[in-house]
């Protein structure tokens, strides 16, 4: 049987002899069906990338937004942790005033007063495998850090309640204490010396030193740090012009170097009322008022005494 031949004729040119190409129908057919075949493939190809291509924007703008949305959380969370933080500041406060309170009603060890803390706490921070699971994460691990932190405050809240209702208590029964019990500073100015040992200014050589020296401008007012009755006012050795103030139940106070005392001995004062003027008079370097408190006639730090920042 006599096999078709196809025939393709190509012409190059005007000029160029014509080129025929001969191949037999079985060899059509294969080209044909490759041709098409490779066809498909490329057409394929082509949608799968362009498929691709859409699915890679679209990942774009969810990462985009996801990053946009990231920012804000964490604007939001730094926000919310510094108002923890400023929380946590005033929690720490209002213990050095709860401490201060006790010290001055001899409060102190109570057993209320000394509640241990709760514990709180649990694992943070995992491993991601994908972008947006990290971004999750990362915003869970901070909002559990100041779910952390929320815990421990609302601990510290409820203790501080318990111990301020006890204080209250204690307190509503305790008004003339209160009332005679030095909390304010007998002046404004700078504290100089502390309570304790130091070096001498005369000397140079160690000594105990039993008040706060608080230096400010001659003649500013020298306040009384509580209600009582003045039982000196007048020079005394080293202190110059002093006045001191007997409040009752075991407390004296002494304020030292003014230049002039207002009160006579024998007068009752208020907390808050000015007592004398501050000067240099005495054993002293430059204007101050030596303000000392004694507890059943043993000198303590003033500082515990004053309530007032």
């Amino acid at each position: 049987m006599q096999k078709e031949i196809y025939t393709v004729v190509v012409f190059p040119g005007s000029a160029g002899s014509p080129i025929r190409v001969q191949f037999s129908k079985m060899v059509g057919k294969i080209a044909l069906i490759s041709l098409v075949a490779v066809s498909l493939c490329l057409g394929g190809a082509g949608i799968f990338f362009i498929s691709q291509y859409a699915n890679y924007k679209d990942d774009q703008v969810v990462l985009a937004s996801l990053k946009r949305q990231e920012k804000i959380q964490k604007t939001q969370i730094d926000k919310f942790s510094k108002q923890v933080r400023s929380f946590e500041t005033e929690m720490a406060r209002l213990e050095s005033f709860e401490k201060k309170l006790r010290i001055i009603t001899a409060f102190e060890n109570s057993p209320k007063g000394k509640q241990e803390h709760l514990g709180v706490g649990g694992p943070y921070g995992l491993s991601s495998h994908s972008f947006a699971t990290s971004l999750e994460k990362e915003t869970q691990s901070m909002l559990d850090r100041l779910s952390g932190d929320l815990n421990i405050l609302t601990n510290h809240i409820k203790m501080r309640q318990f111990s301020f209702q006890e204080l209250d208590e204690y307190l509503k029964n305790q008004k003339s204490l209160l009332a005679s019990t030095p909390s304010i500073w007998p002046t404004r100015g700078w504290v100089t010396s502390g309570f304790g040992y130091r070096k001498s200014p005369f000397t140079g050589l160690p000594e105990k030193h039993e008040g706060l020296d608080i230096a400010t401008r001659m003649g500013s007012e020298v306040r009384s740090t509580a209600d009582g009755k003045v039982i000196l006012a007048g020079r005394e050795n080293g202190y110059g012009n002093m006045v001191e103030i007997d409040h009752g139940y075991g407390v004296l106070t002494r304020y030292g170097h003014n230049s002039k005392n207002l009160v006579k001995v024998g007068d009752k004062v208020k907390r808050g009322q000015t007592i004398a003027l501050v000067g240099n008079t005495g054993r002293s370097t430059g204007p101050h008022v030596h303000y000392e408190v004694l507890v059943n006639g043993i000198p303590v730090s003033p500082r515990n005494y004053i309530l007032e920042d």
